[in-house]
């Protein structure tokens, strides 16, 4: 009887209810693994009633009796630990933190590989400097940091099929064809690691410690100014500086500090996870650290890099605007076509039109924020004496793995009623909500039923995804 509420219980928990049912199965799977760990030095009654709760996480729980039964004839209870458990209490070893209603199943593991590939990376790139590490990947799980970044992998989700049509010169043109929104890349642990990381390189520029170029703090005298940059591998001019030098990227490495060793992790993590494509290794990056009232105006990214570029965000969710005639309305206040919101962890791809034909800006930002922009140099535009970081040369992208399943997202009922009546989008931005109850911004019937509308599948690629060019033409950066 108790066994059966509890799968009542788990079934009808508000919590899971944030999940979609693949989800679920691979969070049960995943802590069946780690039962024997997760129950060493409890009582009886803590071990059961821990197992019956890993059980009810998954949706057809029944069928997870006989399996889960086996598992548990392998765990040995403590003889040393007291059976004095009751109904209302529960042992002190079996306090169970609950995460985060946001959180992905692999958030919940709070995996955080970057610390043993930050390691390798410092011993590859320096071999006079002594690195520590507290904890390595055996102390973490009994599967390999290759078998990890699979299961996590099978996971990322991809929307990729925006759509607002504006005319240009003449023509009716999809203006934000060619974005890319990822989810999954980075786990919450990761993102903390980052953004800590983030703000130790604010103080060392505020301290004079990074070079001349690296950190720019203007003076803050309006609102929607102010906003902190740190650049890395080139300097890139967002305007005529005081020494004549055009808009572009500056032609003197002397000044700007290279990529440092946790963001060249990321890059490879983007390349591997075929957010990037192998041909378009970046070898620069921008930090963009917004206080709140701070922005970014309307414009195109210089053609001193090439397509497709990515961004990353940190610290809280905000919309970034794309339009072909953005307009100013007033400080930080800006009219466009179509607002994307961009989740926290999220990684935003431009690439064809949506990087060259339509502008994009970042309206001034209810609360801080921190975006990692992360570019490649055209060749010819490379400072001179630029040479190539060894440790980003053939970055392979993992291989999807044969007779897997897309996960699928569920269709909302006017969705099915729109397709069934064949009826004709209207391209007119429309507020959704997903399923984890959080406003998503979708240009008309582009979006089907959820943020995660056009999930990464499980076959390969094809092989000219990247050769898509963009519309003939440059733009300047404004």
């Amino acid at each position: 009887m108790a066994k059966d509420q509890t799968h009542t219980h788990g079934s009808q928990d508000p919590f899971l209810r944030n999940y979609q049912p693949s989800e679920l199965i691979i969070a049960s799977e995943f802590f069946i693994t780690w039962l024997p760990f997760l129950t060493k030095d409890l009582c009886k009654n803590c071990t059961m009633s821990l197992s019956d709760r890993i059980r009810s996480i998954h949706p057809e729980s029944n069928n997870m009796d006989e399996s889960l039964n086996c598992d548990l004839k392998s765990i040995k209870i403590s003889d040393n630990h007291d059976d004095n458990c009751d109904k209302s209490s529960t042992c002190e070893s079996c306090l169970i933190e609950t995460p985060s209603p946001r959180m992905s199943w692999a958030d919940m593991a709070q995996e955080d590989e970057f610390g043993e590939e930050e390691f390798e990376s410092k011993n590859n790139s320096s071999h006079s400097s002594v690195v520590t590490t507290t904890k390595t990947s055996s102390e973490k799980s009994k599967l390999s940091r290759e078998q990890r970044e699979h299961i996590r992998f099978k996971n990322v989700q991809c929307k990729k099929d925006f759509v607002r049509f504006e005319r240009i010169k003449g023509r009716v043109v999809n203006i934000i064809e060619g974005l890319e929104l990822h989810y999954n890349i980075f786990s919450a642990a990761e993102q903390r690691r980052i953004v800590s990381f983030v703000t130790s390189l604010q103080e060392m520029g505020k301290k004079g410690q990074l070079k001349d170029r690296t950190y720019s703090a203007p003076q803050k005298w309006m609102r929607g100014k102010g906003r902190q940059t740190i650049q890395f591998g080139c300097c890139y001019n967002y305007a005529k500086d005081k020494d004549g030098n055009p808009p572009g990227i500056l032609n003197d490495l002397s000044v700007i500090d290279p990529m440092p060793d946790l963001f060249k992790v990321m890059i490879r993590r983007l390349i591997r996870w075929h957010v990037l494509p192998p041909t378009c290794v970046p070898d620069s990056c921008i930090v963009n650290v917004y206080e709140e009232g701070d922005c970014i105006p309307p414009h195109v990214d210089n053609h001193d890099f090439v397509r497709p570029f990515c961004t990353v965000s940190f610290l809280s969710e905000c919309d970034i605007l794309f339009g072909s005639n953005l307009k100013v309305v007033g400080p930080g206040e800006f009219a466009g076509s179509i607002p994307i919101s961009l989740p926290v962890g999220s990684v935003l791809v431009l690439n064809g039109n949506g990087a060259d034909v339509a502008k994009h800006c970042v309206p001034a930002v209810p609360t801080k924020r921190i975006s990692i922009t992360f570019r490649r140099m055209d060749v010819s535009k490379r400072p001179s004496g630029y040479v190539e970081e060894p440790d980003l040369q053939g970055i392979q992208p993992l291989v999807y793995e044969s007779g897997q399943q897309a996960i699928q997202p569920p269709i909302n009922e006017a969705d099915k009623e729109r397709r069934s009546n064949g009826s004709v989008a209207n391209y007119q931005l429309k507020r959704q909500t997903d399923r984890r109850g959080s406003r998503i911004d979708s240009p008309g019937s582009a979006m089907r039923g959820g943020r995660f509308s056009e999930p990464r599948g499980w076959t390969q690629r094809p092989t000219n995804r990247w050769s898509k060019n963009p519309i003939n033409g440059r733009m300047s950066s404004e």
